[in-house]
């Protein structure tokens, strides 16, 4: 059997969603900072922010950020931009990542309890 023509392979889509509308109810986490600082940092071909046409960030109104790629893009890699930003505005030790479902991440306050 002949291969088709043309065979490139479809493009890679990744959709991921970071949810922080807990920390923004309170007023500690500002959306729009946190966009800024994901669009400066990521990494794309070895570049930090020079994102083009392979990776797009969206705000969603001041409860969720959408990242959607293109080329091979990592979940943990989100995560780890994420802790990154809290640590830089001292938010670290209030509030944690945690994977909510396949392709979510979610800002919580730790429990004390």
């Amino acid at each position: 059997m002949p291969k088709a023509a043309g065979g490139k392979a479809p493009a890679v889509k990744h959709k991921f969603v970071i949810d922080y509308s807990r920390p923004a109810t309170d007023g500690v986490f500002d959306g729009a900072d946190f966009e800024k600082f994901l669009h400066d940092r990521i990494k794309v071909e070895g570049k930090s922010g020079q994102l083009g046409e392979n990776v797009k960030i969206v705000r969603d109104g001041n409860s969720k950020i959408t990242v959607t790629s293109n080329v091979p893009f990592s979940k943990r890699y989100l995560k780890y931009l994420t802790k990154k930003f809290l640590k830089k505005n001292t938010l670290r030790d209030w509030i944690r990542v945690v994977a909510s479902s396949k392709d979510m991440y979610q800002l919580r306050f730790y429990n004390i309890a």
